[in-house]
């Protein structure tokens, strides 16, 4: 890597279908006796299993606003009333509306009590006592074991059963709108609609809670019942697990890239509401960590799981609709739009960047040899050099450069590209202002120009940011972010050439999406 000179919008983002896709609630149109703990036997079953319709206001990353009646399957888990179905059937409803045993000729009114996006459950209340409920299977759950999947599948108002055997009796499964370490693999045949409706036993007794299949490969899982009964206490208590309030899915962009978690819908009042995240938002990082790049909700969770849902969480977002950047902290400050790169350059004499549409669905995540420091750039930037080296001061920085022609990109202005470069040692001796003038000090022989700087801040970082024009022969911009992390972990320097108004509009997806490990 040679020392430096060194060198938007989400709006056109294709969902790619995965292989495995969410048993999700479906748009619909509309005896035997009790086992001795008083939980219904098999053959009552259909009693104690309900079909949910949500009705509220949700955002599709295909369909875009909309306003939706969807329906979904559950499980009664106690006679006075308390249910289980998914998160991602319920979460951001309005209105919650349910029927018992395939009798569409009586509505209860439920409400949402609790609910685990990244476990997908959630626990409601229904307006009613005294109702029929299944009980758990007790004893190990093996390979082979008969069982049948329960609900309504389609939105069809017909209860429903399938019957199968356990093919995987116990695996971790992350999807687009889960993350779980105990997930059964069966071959009850599942569809839309099934989400939340029960996996039991020949008892009848809850084994685990359908969330998930493919017709493709005709897999069907269900959350493992040690994992349901781990939460579902808490959740009855009113106690969100391992949750900020959001239904969201992990975005893939068309060309096979992770690209953020899209929010479906927010619940009112939870901590992501309060923040400022809107259904149609696209949560790009959290605590400094690349959300949804390999397309599930693991490095979401993870970050739940490591810092807990009380903390306040840097979060960063994009909104497509407004085509801006917001950052804020969850359970702290609410989101505000921020500075892009592109914004300070727009409306220059000889810019190129005004009014222009930018696809940048063909995004990569390139990273550094040793793993400390990532960025999102162009997929056509595909030249990368990640090896470390030092400065003049013996500082060790850790860094990545890209570009579709490195070496030009690296002597001289004749292709485009972007560095990211880190260091744990320059924190002590330099600061952000210096590494821009380090950075900076060779620009003006190439004819550049400074509009002067102005402050940088995100979630993690606070720094300068400084834009050069009229570069060399081919009048490049060349963008520069020196910032110091707020934790005093590390300084980092951002640096962007563009010799186009494509360039300069994915400059902002680069200055919003670099990362810094130094763990």
């Amino acid at each position: 890597m040679t020392t430096p000179r060194t060198g938007a919008a989400f709006a056109a983002l294709a969902v790619t279908t995965l292989a495995l896709s969410a048993c999700s609630f479906s748009v619909g149109t509309g005896s035997g006796s009790a086992a001795s703990d008083g939980a219904v036997p098999f053959d009552r079953l259909q009693d104690a299993t309900i079909q949910l319709e949500a009705r509220g206001s949700f955002v599709s990353p295909e369909e875009g606003g909309y306003e939706s009646a969807g329906r979904g399957s559950g499980v009664i888990l106690s006679a006075d009333g308390y249910a289980l179905t998914n998160n991602h059937v319920v979460t951001g409803a309005g209105t919650l509306d349910v029927w018992r045993g395939g009798d569409q000729s009586t509505t209860l009114s439920a409400r949402i009590v609790a609910s685990s996006e990244c476990m997908d459950l959630a626990v409601v209340k229904l307006d009613a006592t005294d109702l029929p409920y299944v009980g758990f299977h007790e004893g190990p759950i093996a390979v082979a074991d008969e069982v049948y999947a329960a609900g309504y599948p389609l939105g069809d108002p017909t209860f429903t059963m399938t019957k199968g055997i356990v093919s995987k009796a116990d695996t971790p499964a992350d999807t687009p709108w889960a993350s779980l370490d105990h997930v059964i693999e069966h071959d009850a045949k599942i569809r839309s609609g099934n989400s939340g409706g029960p996996l039991v036993d020949t008892d009848g007794r809850l084994v685990g809670v359908n969330y998930a299949g493919s017709d493709t490969n005709d897999t069907n899982l269900a959350i493992h019942r040690d994992d349901v009964q781990k939460i579902v206490e808490k959740l009855r208590a009113g106690e969100n697990v391992l949750s900020i309030g959001i239904n969201g899915e992990a975005l893939v962009d068309d060309s096979g890239e992770g690209a953020g978690i899209w929010v479906n819908s927010v619940a009112s009042g939870s901590a992501a509401d309060e923040t400022g995240i809107r259904p149609g938002d696209i949560l790009t990082s959290m605590e400094g960590v690349t959300l949804g790049t390999d397309g599930t909700l693991k490095e979401y969770c993870d970050v739940l799981q490591t810092h807990g849902t009380d903390s306040a969480l840097a979060v960063e977002v994009y909104r497509p609709d407004e085509e801006t950047y917001l950052r804020g902290r969850v359970n702290g400050t609410p989101l505000e739009a921020t500075t892009t790169i592109s914004s300070s350059v727009a409306g220059v004499a000889g810019s190129t960047t005004a009014q222009t549409s930018v696809d940048t669905t063909g995004f990569t995540t390139v990273t550094d040899d040793s793993g400390v420091v990532s960025v999102d750039v162009p997929a056509e930037w595909n030249q990368v050099d990640g090896t470390q080296f030092e400065d003049d001061r013996g500082n060790r920085y850790y860094g990545v450069e890209a570009s579709s022609d490195l070496a030009t990109y690296q002597g001289g202005w004749g292709a485009v590209g972007a560095s990211v470069l880190a260091s744990d040692t320059a924190v002590r001796t330099s600061s952000p202002e210096d590494l821009l003038t380090w950075a900076g000090k060779s620009l003006p022989e190439s004819g550049c120009t400074s509009k002067g700087r102005q402050p940088y801040s995100d979630a993690l970082h606070t720094g300068t940011f400084e834009v050069w024009e009229n570069c060399g022969p081919e009048k490049a911009k060349y963008m520069l972010v020196g910032a110091a992390a707020d934790s005093g972990e590390y300084l980092v320097l951002v640096a962007v050439q563009a010799n186009s108004a494509d360039d300069v509009a994915a400059a902002d997806r680069v200055v919003n999406s670099f990362a810094v490990d130094m763990t």
